[in-house]
């Protein structure tokens, strides 16, 4: 029989996510922590978001925690380079 280990969040009694591991649970956890801070930030702004706007957005800059950090501290985001199409020529001659 095989033994399997999970790692469950739980927020406010409601099970969030399982996860394998602890470090991605931890990290997991950490997330909504910081999503916890920023929707009441986002909600008291003039820019009249409806509430799950609000909740949306305060997810997802919490998701890319640290690019925004990055971008908040004046650093210029990296550009993807662009992948050239080749394009191939047949000769139906």
């Amino acid at each position: 029989m095989a033994v399997i280990t999970k790692f469950v969040v739980v927020r406010e009694g409601v099970e969030k996510m399982t996860f394998t591991s602890k470090k991605e649970a931890d990290a997991y956890d950490k997330m909504l922590d910081v999503a916890d801070n920023l929707i009441p930030f986002l909600a008291k702004s003039e820019l009249g978001l409806e509430d799950n706007d609000i909740e949306k957005i305060g997810f997802y800059l919490a998701q890319h925690k640290d690019e925004l950090q990055s971008l908040l501290k004046g650093s210029v985001p990296e550009k993807k380079k662009a992948v050239k199409k080749v394009s191939k020529k047949t000769d139906l001659d």
